[in-house]
């Protein structure tokens, strides 16, 4: 729980919010020896941070309010200071957020890049055993803003698992959204309804609007007929139905929601003579694909729930083993998708680290359809998990 602020708290984070304000550079630096970069005046009609307010203040820059070398020098001195790239207000908006609003591009830029070495440098800590991704801070939009991980769109679960679920399970904090938990995802009863599928929490796990992109995705994996290619996560099947129309000569599917096993008896996909479903996780299956020497001519993943850190897993632990020399490697990047600054931002990092695993990563621009943020498309979903305009579609291939 956060400290009362004390009367020379409130004073002394007014006269740092006042000099990134005002681009004062020199204050600035003598302030900082004395509090922190992060501090909010919490008396404020508006909560804001020292770099939201160096930002806000730049101005709309098609107003001809292009931010100078000062702002740019205050936000980098906040930066190098500890200021938080994803810090949240009360308006719900980052610093990025803002920049993007007021259309300042150099600003913009800085804000993404210093999420990108924020998110490798919490990477390398967690990989070290050195700490996970928190930060421990005051305020508490600070703390909402830490929460916004990445996550990979569908979760899947085996039906071992359930088994292992105790039956009296009621745990209210873990049911009430039941994408955050393995066991409760795997009790809850996936509802396939017109154009959505949805958990017992009313997550959108899939909606029809991403069929040309799932098309799209089986187009790059699967360019010919005759190729052996696997999906990881049916869902809705779009991405499987389009695979089919490419004629594959082999065409896996993993799958291990028990759930969605019975859809795809109920739809004739068990009978396909070019099909193979695989019931389980993915986690769980591949290993005994790479002991059985599998290779593929293209590979998709696209799981619910799973963050960054299992996608990161099955590129660098299990692509670069099932994956032919000249294949295809392509996965749903909804990752951070609900924020611009953070699509863009998990997007680099995704690709730094498909670099550093052997793949090249060419992306595609597909525009989304018009009027998916409007609310009435989300009615009856929990929150939204998509809420910006271009869909960037990754095409990976090994380095050459």
């Amino acid at each position: 729980m956060a400290l009362q602020a004390t009367e020379e708290d409130i004073l002394l984070a007014r006269r740092m919010i006042g000099a990134a304000e005002r681009h004062d550079v020199p204050a600035l630096k003598v302030l900082l020896k004395e509090g922190s970069a992060n501090v909010q005046d919490p008396t404020a009609s508006v909560a804001t941070s020292p770099l939201h307010a160096a930002i806000a203040s730049c101005g709309k820059a098609e107003e001809g309010k292009e931010a100078g070398d000062d702002a740019i020098q205050t936000v980098k001195l906040l930066l190098q200071n500890g200021a938080i790239w994803n810090d949240l207000n009360r308006e719900d908006e980052t610093p990025g957020c803002i920049a993007l609003r007021l259309g300042q591009k150099k600003v913009y830029d800085i804000m993404v890049e210093a999420g990108v070495r924020a998110e490798i440098l919490f990477a390398k800590m967690a990989a070290l055993g050195l700490g996970d991704h928190t930060v421990d801070v005051e305020i508490e939009e600070r703390e909402e803003a830490a929460e916004e991980q990445p996550a990979t769109k569908k979760q899947k679960v085996s039906e071992e698992d359930v088994k292992e679920i105790p039956q009296t399970m009621e745990d209210p904090t873990v049911l009430d959204d039941v994408s955050l938990d393995n066991h409760a995802y795997l009790k809850s009863q996936l509802r396939y309804k017109d154009k959505i599928l949805l958990d017992s929490s009313d997550n959108a796990v899939m909606m029809d609007w991403e069929d040309q992109i799932m098309r799209r995705h089986a187009e790059t994996i699967n360019p010919k007929p005759g190729l052996k290619v696997m999906n990881v996560g049916h869902g809705m099947g779009l991405v499987d139905t389009a695979i089919q129309t490419h004629n594959p000569a082999e065409h896996h599917i993993i799958e291990a929601h028990p759930q969605v096993h019975q859809r795809l008896r109920e739809t004739g996909w068990y009978d396909k003579p070019n099909v193979h479903i695989h019931e389980g996780r993915w986690q769980d299956i591949l290993p005994k694909l790479v002991e059985q020497g599998i290779v593929l001519d293209g590979i998709y993943y696209d799981t619910f729930a799973e963050d960054y850190a299992a996608l990161k897993e099955f590129f660098a632990e299990y692509v670069i083993q099932l994956l032919a020399k000249d294949g295809v490697f392509g996965w749903y990047n909804g990752l951070g998708a609900d924020r611009q600054i953070c699509y863009d931002v998990y997007t680099k990092v995704a690709e730094i680290d498909l670099y550093e695993a052997g793949f090249d990563t060419v992306w595609e621009d597909i525009n989304v359809p018009a009027g998916l943020h409007d609310k009435k498309n989300w009615e009856g979903t929990r929150r939204p998990y998509w809420t910006i305009d271009v869909y960037r579609l990754p095409i990976n291939t090994f380095v050459k």
